[in-house]
């Protein structure tokens, strides 16, 4: 189910707040359910999937998808051979 249109895209307030304060900040941390904004190419994200934080470059092809699509969650399983 997606985001009603007149409430327009999820972005978290202190991601902006801290990105209009210390533009020369190159890394910040973030959640992954904020959608990606065209201010954000070029900078770099920390990314939490649950164990470590990914760093995560933002290019002009992720914009309009969430920042939880491009950090997987799960690693895949595979069984040692005998």
């Amino acid at each position: 189910m997606s985001r009603a249109k007149w409430k327009g895209p999820y972005v978290k307030t202190k991601l902006l707040v801290n990105l209009l304060s210390v533009p020369n900040e190159k890394i910040m941390k973030t959640c992954r359910n904020s959608i990606i904004l065209p201010k954000f190419v070029g900078i770099t994200f920390k990314i939490y999937n649950g164990k470590i934080f990914s760093n995560l470059t933002i290019s002009d092809e992720m914009i309009g998808h969430k920042f939880g699509e491009f950090v997987p969650t799960k690693k895949k399983n595979s069984f040692k051979k005998k």
